[in-house]
């Protein structure tokens, strides 16, 4: 095996985070957003001593209240822009409270009430913007045009004509210039509402991570690595996409059985005409991940191992059963990538079913890997997962959005995990055991190590983000600040000072 390449300069030196979407962060108005409470937690990771920040895709949720299943992946969530600001701006009159949970994102209450505040702001900016807020927006469409033009084109016609692309009227699903010029010239009102919001969204998001830098804090992002079918990059892009002649996927994204699934998980995305995309230098890709670094400091990628090769399933299979293994663009796609944008900070989601060939192309493309520590026990001394057989190029974790909590996972694990467990963390794992593992994974040579912030309170599983496969209930998971006190900051932070992660 060869050795790694050495990693991007962010990811090379001793750091330590928290994950944290930010739907999960407090707020009165039904989720977190990009208010108050997203300023007051960078505040409470410097106080904690954290240096990163990692959430989940800023993208619009699609099915299930997916951030993996947006119907963009360039647009920010309409549904994280705050509401409150839009008050302040003088576009939206003050809500009164909504009366909606704190304690988790009830999306079908929450969607509406924020759309329609949405549309009142819009009709404020448009009754009442000042000639320096008009042009503010006029830039920024100019600036974006090159996907927020497909983008607000997609969301009014999904609107008008349903949720599956490929039925609306055919001049609109092929995308004929002639009609969408028609859709451009009656819908100019309809248009301009995606597009404010999308300015919105940027120019909250740009003054929180302006804050986030300045305490000295870097964002973690996300790019999965599959696009929904209704989104408006396959619609505007389909000819790099494996579709059949009507536009429907002929097979779809997935993988197969596995630690999570008896019978695999069936995405249901399409997958890449990769032959397509290297013919133009894989130009959507980097016009993607340049967007994205544009708005977060380092990219997690996620199923990197689908770039070597990924699980073809047939879409007239019901599960990912019957799929099988498909070649990928491999290290052509990330060197043409790295000649566009640069030296690229990436992190390398390897989790699952990992082979020789993955594992020497993250190391050819000098990315670090994940390594989750609820993974690690129940079989020998040479688990990867453990941390004495970390390497410094690693991404250390508790667990994922994806996994239980740390709580979670010890009240369901088997006796042979719990005595592994017991065995390798000391006593502390019966009495603690998300901060045995938190402080393992800090005391490792891993460069990096991010921690759910449902581990830092030491929550249970009823505090679980994702469950993968379950198609309803995940993501709404949200916290307030009434549950956190004083001692998991103090833990953090004297941690990070005696592990040189400060």
């Amino acid at each position: 095996m060869t050795n790694p390449v050495p990693g991007h300069p962010l990811l090379a030196r001793r750091s330590s985070g928290v994950l944290l979407h930010l739907t999960s962060l407090p707020g009165r108005h039904g989720s977190g957003d990009l208010g108050p409470s997203a300023h007051h937690f960078l505040d409470w990771l410097a106080l904690s001593g954290q240096t990163l920040w990692q959430i989940l895709p800023l993208t619009p949720p699609g099915a299930g209240h997916s951030p993996y299943q947006s119907p963009s992946a360039f647009a920010g969530s309409p549904w994280l822009v705050d509401l409150d600001d839009l008050a302040q701006a003088g576009w939206l009159e003050r809500l009164p409270d909504p009366d909606l949970d704190a304690d988790h994102c009830d999306f079908a209450r929450v969607v509406p009430y924020r759309l329609s505040a949405l549309r009142a702001a819009w009709r404020g900016f448009d009754e009442r913007a000042n000639p320096n807020d008009r042009e503010s927006l006029a830039g920024f469409i100019r600036a974006q045009a090159d996907w927020l033009d497909d983008y607000a084109l997609f969301m009014v016609l999904q609107d008008r004509h349903g949720p599956s692309w490929p039925h609306w009227p055919q001049p609109l699903a092929r995308r004929s210039p002639q009609a969408l010029q028609a859709v451009r010239a009656e819908a100019a009102a309809e248009l301009g509402f995606w597009q404010f919001v999308q300015w919105r969204f940027h120019a909250q998001w740009q003054r929180l991570r302006e804050h986030a830098h300045a305490r000295g804090i870097r964002i973690v992002g996300d790019a999965p690595i599959f696009v929904a079918h209704q989104s408006a990059d396959v619609w505007a892009h389909a000819d790099q996409f494996l579709l059949d002649e009507a536009g429907e996927p002929q097979v779809v994204a997935g993988v197969p059985p596995d630690y999570f699934s008896e019978t695999g998980q069936r995405w249901g995305n399409p997958l890449y005409r990769w032959d397509a995309m290297a013919r133009d230098g894989f130009r959507w890709w980097t016009h993607r991940l340049a967007h994205l670094l544009s708005l977060v400091d380092v990219a997690r990628l996620d199923h990197f191992r689908g770039f070597e090769a990924c699980w073809e399933i047939p879409s007239s299979e019901p599960t990912a059963q019957g799929g099988h293994w498909r070649p990928g663009p491999g290290e052509a796609f990330f060197q043409a990538i790295g000649e566009a944008l640069g030296p690229l900070p990436i992190i390398a989601e390897d989790l699952g079913i990992i082979t020789e060939a993955v594992t020497h192309l993250r190391h050819r493309c000098g990315f670090p890997g994940m390594r989750v520590m609820q993974f690690a026990f129940g079989d020998t001394a040479q688990n990867p997962y453990l941390p004495h057989n970390f390497g410094r190029c690693t991404v250390a974790y508790t667990g994922t959005h994806d996994n239980n909590t740390t709580v979670g996972w010890w009240a369901g694990a088997s006796d042979a995990e719990r005595q592994a467990a017991r065995d390798y963390l000391g006593p502390m794992a019966d009495q603690e055991i998300h901060w045995a593992m938190i402080h393992a994974l800090s005391q490792s040579v891993a460069n990096t190590l991010v921690i759910p912030f449902q581990d830092v309170l030491g929550l249970d599983a009823r505090h679980r983000m994702n469950t993968p496969g379950q198609p309803d209930g995940c993501w709404t998971w949200r916290f307030v600040w009434s549950d956190v006190g004083d001692e998991p900051a103090r833990r953090l932070a004297a941690m990070a000072r005696a592990h040189g992660r400060a």
